[in-house]
């Protein structure tokens, strides 16, 4: 498959799993972070494809430079060629003239003998750059050969990338089916502020998992989207699920930043990015609650928690 190919084709899918993730205000869940966290297994798996299919672009881009840069020598090598056939041309007739010229007058034989050596030394300088051009052109061949993406290699990769995005989607569509309200769900029929009641007694009562439904039913409906994301985050948080939990704290933050919650929205966050070994970004939200919400709980706990980061 000729280069130019493979890496247009190769354009075309990377930007797919480029776009997978979500932009996101705390980079929970962003691919194009340079040290991406709070992934779900999904797109753990969209970034190690994302890294393979990067290494088959970058080596394909290689090989199409490569190529260029050979077809520039072969053509060099070529004019090389030409011009030792144009040489020897020339030489030939300037050996008969001599000869012509030696017939008349021995005092040219001097003259022949030296415009014969000049003619042999510059056949040898020719012959020579020659070998180097050919040496060059050699080097390159095996440079390509030893990095060549096979034909099959990067149909087995398409084929993998195709396999992953079907599983994904299956994954999605399953996913939706288990964590949104039922259809003919009793939530339908009752009205968002006595669902969002609901919700918060079920919060008090630890009662979780009908929380989050009631919660996202609330998400659904439009009806106070930047709490609701905040208590589902919150929840996350208490179950140790830190990778939701920042993504539902940024998605709220998103929403409303200035919400009396947010102290303890910031210092949860931090926490949870402590937790999955993102200590530079915690300690960046530590900093944060420090410097926004001096006077609050929030703040003496992040100074605490700073300590043991310094």
């Amino acid at each position: 498959m000729n280069v130019r190919i493979i890496v247009a084709i190769l354009v075309t899918f990377v930007p797919l799993l480029l776009n997978a993730s979500e932009p996101s205000a705390f980079g929970a869940g962003n691919l194009n972070n340079e040290s991406p966290y709070g992934l779900t297994p999904s797109e753990e798996i969209i970034l190690q494809n994302k890294k393979n299919l990067k290494k088959v672009l970058t080596s394909t881009s290689n090989q199409a430079n490569q190529v260029d840069s050979l077809r520039e020598r072969i053509d060099g090598l070529q004019s090389i060629v030409e011009s030792m056939g144009i040489k020897a041309h020339e030489n030939k007739r300037s050996i008969a003239v001599l000869m012509e010229q030696d017939n008349k007058s021995l005092e040219n034989a001097d003259l022949f003998e030296k415009r014969v050596l000049a003619i042999v030394d510059s056949n040898t300088q020719s012959l020579d750059q020659m070998k180097i051009a050919l040496a060059e052109l050699s080097k390159a061949v095996d440079k390509i050969q030893g990095t060549y993406v096979h034909k099959d290699e990067f149909n087995a990769l398409i084929d993998d990338v195709n396999k992953f995005k079907e599983l994904v989607s299956k994954e999605l569509q399953g996913a939706s089916k288990t964590t949104s309200a039922p259809s003919k769900s009793p939530l339908e029929s009752m009205a968002s502020a006595e669902v969002y009641n609901k919700a918060k007694a079920f919060y008090d009562k630890k009662y979780y998992t009908d929380a989050i439904i009631y919660y996202k039913h609330l998400i659904d409906k439009n009806y106070k989207p930047a709490y609701s994301h905040y208590m589902i985050g919150n929840m996350y948080y208490k179950r140790k699920n830190f990778a939701d939990a920042i993504a539902y704290f940024k998605k709220s933050a998103s929403l409303y930043s200035k919400a009396s919650y947010m102290p303890e929205l910031m210092l949860y966050t931090a926490i949870s990015m402590q937790e999955t070994g993102d200590l530079s970004n915690a300690k960046s939200f530590y900093d944060g609650v420090v410097a926004k919400y001096p006077n609050t709980s929030e703040a003496k706990e992040a100074k605490k928690r700073l300590q043991t980061l310094n």
